[in-house]
């Protein structure tokens, strides 16, 4: 495993981090509890010291489990990347910028983008009580809300990193022109952003101007939810509720298996799955600091950490690139 600095921060993490929206439940066909923390257990057994989560995921039910999970571990060669900004149970009082409805048992539940300093401050309170700890390694503004002034949001981050409950302050799906005002009233750690060989979008301009101000990308759904893995194009099935059912749809399925396909004797050459070739490829990314990987069970977590020891040549990288230009 790779550790990488994150930006200006005084954080380390492991180039693959844990990511743990799956093993909420809500969104991707509900979890299983034990799978889910035995997949965060043998992600830290094969070096991966980083995991991320969010409130949102799982209604609370994904931090739970990485506390849990966290239980008899070294807390300080781990680090722990929490979220807020997603307000689902009512106590925004209709504040905020409305976003989506969420289900639950079959129920509607507004969820609303809120990150007024009062509730960036109520909600890491939560966040510690259920991630069992008195400190979090990164916070994220989970997604831009358009009702809150951006310096407000990050002033609250300060104030928490003057309390030391908070060691350093990040920001997700944020544009340039947000990170712009983020980081002129604040030492922005990273902006969570969405990265893959599908999606790469922000090497336009995002990626040129974090990569010139030092400040981190972790970049999201890198195997496109599964995706890139290939295993939704052999016999793999998704339940009614699975939000991937109108996620993949946006892509042409005809040219992901073409370029699929194109890569497979790459990674048999490497002794590597498809999705391990698609890691190791998007950590290898200029000005991309981390990589996360979900995994709901111990195969898969020990699959992810394992794609950094993949090597890939500057003409295997070439090669991928020229791949990804025809498809």
């Amino acid at each position: 495993m790779e550790y990488r600095k994150l930006g200006q921060s005084p954080l380390e993490l492991s180039a693959i981090t844990y990511g743990a929206f799956a093993i909420g439940g809500n969104m991707w066909g509900g979890n299983e509890r034990k799978d889910s923390i035995a997949a965060i257990h043998a992600s830290i057994d094969h070096g991966v010291t980083s995991l991320d989560t969010a409130p949102f995921y799982g209604f609370g039910l994904s931090e739970e489990l990485i506390g849990d999970a966290l239980v008899g571990k070294n807390r300080n060669k781990m680090q722990i990347l929490t979220k807020f900004g997603l307000v689902w149970d009512g106590s925004n009082e209709g504040k905020g910028e409305y976003f989506f409805d969420a289900t639950e048992n079959g129920k509607a539940i507004p969820v609303y983008k809120y990150a007024a300093k009062q509730n960036v401050i109520k909600e890491v309170e939560e966040s510690l009580k259920r991630l069992k700890t008195d400190y979090i390694d990164l916070l994220q503004l989970h997604w831009p809300d358009a009702s809150t002034p951006i310096d407000e949001t990050m002033e609250a981050m300060q104030v928490l990193i003057r309390q030391g409950k908070i060691r350093a302050g990040g920001v997700s799906n944020y544009s340039l022109e947000q990170v712009k005002a983020a980081a002129g009233t604040f030492n922005l750690a990273s902006n969570q952003v969405p990265y893959s060989m599908l999606n790469r979008s922000i090497e336009q301009d995002l990626l040129p101007y974090t990569t010139a101000h030092n400040i981190g990308i972790i970049a999201y759904s890198p195997l496109e939810r599964g995706l890139l893995s290939g295993k939704y194009f052999a016999d793999a099935t998704l339940k009614s509720d699975d939000h991937r059912n109108d996620y993949f749809g946006q892509f042409n399925p005809e040219k992901v298996k073409a370029l699929l396909a194109a890569l497979q004797p790459l990674a048999e050459s490497k002794k590597a799955s498809l999705a391990q070739l698609v890691l190791r490829w998007t950590s290898l990314q200029q000005g991309i600091s981390v990589v996360l990987a979900g995994a709901r069970t111990a195969a898969q977590a020990e699959s992810n950490a394992k794609a950094m020891d993949i090597t890939l040549t500057a003409d295997e990288l070439l090669f991928i690139r020229q791949e990804l230009a025809k498809h």
